[in-house]
């Protein structure tokens, strides 16, 4: 069972990393690490590259595939990125699953795979999935057919979990959840957009755009 984690220019690190963690474990899983072209692709940030060990056009099947989400920059890029939709497209005709996490649905509604599905993504771009017809749906994750979509960031572990016992069975997954110890328990109660109001939204915007380069 091969699952293609996409890196593009700009992705967050956590959307790739915190679901590889939780499924380079399960048996009988192999994660591989994919971009346009083999080598370092940098996060969002710019301070951080991890490594692609295979191009797209070296990978002509996954059984999973997972786009994460980025910022701006990185986002608006790969959503006009031909080559990397039209891979997209032919992955997922393939495809067990199709996943994204955070922003990475807007790829997948780029690529044409969210018309009509109900779909997730990062609080502040819910308007947008409308755009590529997706059908906004509150959740951690939203599982509708072979799609997968996860919420912003953090929720690619719970994303990533899910996977886990589709893959496998619920055992496996909860003992996934063991060896990673995730076991949240934050010292704020402000982490969704409902719970934090208009000032920490607007503040939270502003150091994620701050941050990007």
């Amino acid at each position: 069972m091969r699952v293609a984690v996409l890196l593009y220019d700009g992705f967050t690190a956590l959307d790739a990393v915190g679901p590889y963690e939780v499924l380079c474990r399960v048996p009988g899983v192999t994660v591989t690490m994919v971009a346009e072209r083999a080598g370092r692709v940098r996060t969002d940030t710019g301070e951080l590259g991890l490594v692609a060990e295979r191009s797209l056009d070296s990978m002509a099947r996954a059984d999973v595939l997972l786009v994460p989400g980025g910022g701006d920059r990185g986002i608006t890029t790969t959503m006009a990125n031909t080559v990397v939709l039209d891979w997209i497209r032919r992955i997922h005709r393939g495809s067990t699953w199709t996943t994204s996490v955070c922003t990475g649905s807007l790829i997948l509604g780029a690529a044409g795979l969210l018309r009509g599905v109900p779909a997730t993504t990062y609080w502040a771009s819910r308007p947008y999935l409308a755009d590529a017809g997706a059908l906004y749906t509150p959740g951690r994750f939203v599982e509708a057919g072979k799609i997968l979509t996860g919420a912003g960031v953090s929720a690619g572990i719970d994303m990533g979990l899910h996977l886990a016992a589709r893959l496998s069975d619920e055992r496996t997954a909860q003992a996934m959840q063991l060896a990673v110890e995730y076991d949240p328990d934050p010292p704020f109660d402000t982490g969704s957009p409902e719970k934090a109001g208009p000032e920490l939204r607007q503040l939270a915007l502003k150091l994620v755009a701050d941050a990007a380069r």
